[in-house]
């Protein structure tokens, strides 16, 4: 589309360059910028212009435009907003889509920018902004309809107006009465104290009382009898009247008209498929109440706005509804569009030329104009972040048939593509502990094994009273918090569950399940030692990649290969994970293009391999649906611009990453739909609403809520007290109007959250909490005990690694986990035996005293040292207990032990000013200090 310098009106020079809302009405048939303190606010006489920009995840800018038509404003006005809108989409490179806004009846999408509502006032332009100074309060009913965002009407201020459907706010010099409807629901009630509390701030600088009104109550309360007075006292409500808004729209047969040469005509087509749309016209596809223009790429400016004017005339005709006029450009169709046709190609992404953004930006710039916003901006590119405090405690079980088995500590994170499994993970939260529990299917996993790790995990969430998030997780679309969970991650192929042998005996398929003796090829990846996963693949020369590093087995020799294209970073997790898979051997390591015979030999000779990244689905932009399922149907509306507000107790909702989805369950959903909540996430999956090819095997989480992990509330400006209060939505939401805030939980913290990017707030990226680094030089682990390093020297076996690899972690990746076979880990007799002399006798305190927790009054008296006893049993408990001790004390304050050595320690009787025997290297003032401390 040609852009020349008369098309593009100064008003709209430099607009959407950033994110947010900018806003013009129609003044003599211009643009004219609305000032922004006055955004929300709109008057019955005018028409507007209103431009949401917002920025993507990928770095780029979407536009949408909307033009808003006031109930008495002018054809002239209304054609003139219509018109220029399609200019301002091609001042923005002619991507943007477009809507009709027609006061009273608006699309949520829109409403959603000005939240909670929008209350037109009476007037326009010509009497200029003078509708914002003080005047006197004149007492106002309004009607109040919708359960995500509401239409808000204002009616005559009289006892017909009411009705049983609706909610009504009564809005009165010194109180604000909210009237509920009997018939009205708990959602919709809730949304309107929203509107209450607009009113209040707005027109009575939040002085004001708030009442709530029940229809049916009577003359129960003062309240109540005073707002009847406000009618002449209490009568039985009329019947509700049939108004434009209540009608409902009948079967309507959608049409194709094309637009050609100011020429409407029919399009004959006995189906809507996409041949139907040529690139060189514009169409207009007329469904009822939803009217839309598709305007084909090559199509001139002026064409489009033939077609624009074309679908005003077609809106305005005799016994119409209410109709929306959305117009699109070929190439950014909306997902409501595309969903009109029978048949719409599942193309990728659609990559249109910058050519026509490019033309504006040049011509913006010779004019002096910052073109920054209309040039695409570089993707940001972000280290994905788990969201999750990864210092807490993991236990693994395997599922056979229909039990599970728990997993040893020390092989928890070895998992089989053939086996199905069950995972607990508990971290500290703000005021308790949290829980994760989520089930991993392999790829080659057997139906019934699926099914029976559903059902147990189910139970253990039950067991927690459904305090905890649930997570159901394939092979291959692993998320960022399990990886981290797990830190490092093994897939062997084959499996060793009953189920997986059962069924490969009847289908008489061949076992390839691992094995140590055999030939097995892994392609390591991640992003580093607390984010690194090994997977088996075929062992053949077209599994490699030149983008990554692999580990190849054959007992006793091993290759480590890398690509080309791999980093230095993926070779340093080669030997990490050689250190799990095959310890003590020293593998032979080949580069891309200098492999020797023997390593093609054992896969099988040379072939073609890929030499880039397997994609991963990435994060998109939220989105939030509410739910409605009933006899295994769901229904789903989106919520635009949400926030935490729009999470109802009452509900199901659905948070739309694209990469995952989160279903969220309100407190007060029913035990039936609770129970449902994994099979309404399936369900969301095989739809696919939003028309973005969402994998079946996409992972979900289950969040209930008052359980709600960072990972999920990130999304957010999330505030934990509310998510705990407690009643339905309303009770909840007038508790707040009418409190002024929201109740405050008084709950003691647990514990100061560590920073969701590492393992610990301390800056220091060496430092891993759950994974202990060691120094060939310097057995010592940043805030451990010099005791306890000496127990951890004794246990590392200096001949345990490869000479080439890096200082490898332990293997007891998760120290605070409880298995079984834990015992088994203080079964080194011989070395404890031999260090129980270093704990019994005496150590300078100054080294091994905890540091005294700041804010006591006293300071712990030191115990008396323990007499030796005679048992080695006793001695070996004694030394186990002195070390989990020690372990306790130093996870007080993390990384200040190495700090707090060298510092004497004094009995706080020596301390106090009135001391008899006073510490003489300490100020007086310091001792006072502590005395009143």
């Amino acid at each position: 589309m040609a852009v020349s310098n008369r098309d593009l009106d100064p008003a709209f020079q430099g607009a959407g360059q950033k994110a947010g809302i900018e806003i013009w009405h129609i003044v003599n048939f211009r643009p004219v910028s609305v000032p922004k303190n006055f955004y929300g606010k709109f008057f019955t006489g005018d028409s507007y212009v209103i431009l949401k920009t917002t920025a993507l995840k990928s770095g780029s800018l979407r536009h949408d435009i909307h033009y808003w038509l006031g109930k008495d404003t002018s054809q002239d006005e209304a054609g003139t907003a219509a018109v220029k809108t399609v200019e301002l989409d091609a001042a923005l490179g002619g991507r943007a889509v477009q809507y009709r806004e027609v006061q009273g009846h608006e699309t949520e999408k829109f409403l959603s920018y000005f939240k909670p509502c929008i209350i037109p006032q009476e007037g326009g332009v010509a009497s200029g902004f003078k509708h914002a100074e003080a005047e006197e309060h004149q007492t106002r009913l309004y009607v109040c309809k919708g359960k995500h965002v509401v239409h808000v009407k204002e009616v005559p201020f009289a006892r017909s107006s009411l009705n049983h459907d609706d909610i009504f706010i009564l809005d009165t010099k010194s109180k604000i009465f909210q009237f509920n409807g009997s018939n009205s629901s708990i959602q919709e009630r809730a949304k309107a104290l929203e509107v209450v509390q607009y009113i209040k701030d707005t027109y009575h600088d939040g002085k004001c009382e708030i009442a709530a009104i029940e229809d049916g109550k009577l003359m129960a309360d003062a309240e109540t009898g005073e707002f009847w007075g406000f009618f002449g006292g209490f009568a039985p409500l009329p019947r509700k009247a049939v108004t434009e808004d209540d009608k409902t729209v009948e079967a309507f047969s959608t049409k194709v008209l094309c637009v050609e040469k100011d020429q409407v005509q029919h399009v004959e087509a006995d189906s809507l498929t996409r041949e139907l749309l040529d690139t060189n016209k514009c169409y207009i596809l007329d469904c009822g109440m939803e009217v839309f223009v598709w305007m084909g790429r090559n199509t001139s400016l002026d064409e489009r706005k033939s077609a624009s004017s074309a679908a005003e005339e077609l809106v305005r005709g005799p016994d119409r509804p209410k109709s929306h006029i959305i117009r699109v450009i070929e190439g950014f169709e909306t997902v409501l569009f595309r969903a009109k046709f029978d048949s719409w190609p599942q193309t990728s992404d659609t990559t249109v030329s910058d050519d026509g953004r490019g033309k504006v930006a040049a011509l913006l710039k010779r004019q002096g104009v910052n073109v920054k916003g209309l040039l695409k901006a570089a993707p940001a590119k972000e280290e994905p972040q788990p969201y999750i405090d990864c210092t807490g405690n993991l236990q693994v079980w395997r599922v056979n048939g229909q039990e599970k088995t728990l997993i040893p500590t020390s092989e928890q994170s070895k998992f089989y593509s053939g086996d199905c499994y069950i995972f607990q993970y508990s971290y500290p939260g703000e005021d308790r502990e949290e829980y994760l529990i989520g089930t991993w299917f392999g790829k080659r996993s057997v139906e019934d094994e699926r099914a029976s790790a559903i059902s147990l995990a189910s139970k253990m969430i039950e067991s927690l009273k459904s305090q905890g998030t649930r997570a159901r997780i394939f092979e291959g679309n692993e998320t960022i918090q399990f990886f981290s969970i797990f830190q490092s991650f093994i897939v062997f192929k084959g499996g060793v569950s009953s189920g997986y042998k059962n069924y490969i005996m009847e289908k008489e398929i061949p076992d390839d399940t691992y094995a140590e003796d055999g030939i097995a090829l892994f392609r390591v990846q991640g992003s580093g030692p607390d984010n690194m996963q090994a997977i088996q693949v075929e062992s053949v020369a077209s599994s490699l990649n030149s983008a990554y590093c692999y580990i190849l087995v054959s007992d006793p020799t091993v290759f480590t290969w890398s690509g080309s294209l791999s980093t230095p970073e993926d070779q340093e997790l080669v030997e990490r994970q050689l250190d799990l898979i095959k310890p003590n051997v020293q593998s032979k390591p080949q580069k891309e293009g200098s492999e020797s015979e023997q390593f093609w030999s054992l896969l099988g000779g040379k072939s073609e391999y890929p030499s880039h990244k397997i994609a991963r689905d990435a994060e998109s932009d939220p989105h939030l649906f509410s739910c409605t399922f009933s006899k295994g149907d769901l229904k789903v509306a989106e919520i635009f611009n949400f926030s935490q507000d729009d999470l109802m107790t009452e509900d199901i909702f659905i948070l739309d990453c694209r990469s995952d989805i989160f279903v969220w369950v309100g407190q007060q959903v029913d035990s039936t739909n609770r129970s449902q909540a994994l099979t309404i996430g399936e369900k969301f999956l095989e739809h696919d609403f939003l028309l973005e090819k969402l994998s079946l095997e996409a992972p979900i989480y289950i969040v209930m809520e008052g359980s709600e992990p960072p990972f999920f509330t990130r999304f957010f400006s999330w505030d934990s007290a509310k998510s705990a209060m407690h009643g339905n939505s309303f009770q909840r939401k007038l508790a707040i109007v009418k409190n002024g805030v929201t109740p405050i939980v008084d709950k003691p913290k647990r514990r100061t959250p560590v920073s969701y990017g590492g393992r610990s707030s301390v800056p220091d990226k060496s430092q891993r909490s759950r994974s202990m680094s060691f120094s060939p030089d310097r057995v010592r682990v940043r805030g451990r005990s010099p005791a306890f390093n000496a127990l951890a020297a004794n246990f590392e076996n200096a001949n345990a690694r490869n000479l080439s690899t890096p200082p490898p972690m332990v293997r007891k990746i998760y120290p605070k986990s409880v298995t079984p076979d834990s015992g088994k880990l203080l079964s080194k007799s011989a070395a404890i035996a031999a260090l129980t002399a270093t704990f019994e006798k005496p150590v300078a305190k100054e080294t091994i005293a905890p540091r005294p927790v700041r804010g006591n009054s006293e300071s712990p008296k030191p115990k008396p040292k323990p007499k030796p006893e005679a048992n080695s049993k006793d001695n070996t408990n004694s030394m186990s207990s002195r070390i989990e001790a020690l372990t306790i004390q130093e996870d007080v304050k993390e990384g200040e032990a190495e700090d707090d050595e060298g510092l004497p320690v004094h009995p706080y009787e020596r301390l106090k000013t009135s001391s008899t025997d006073p510490v003489t290297d300490i100020d007086v003032t310091k001792r006072e200090g502590l005395k009143n401390s």
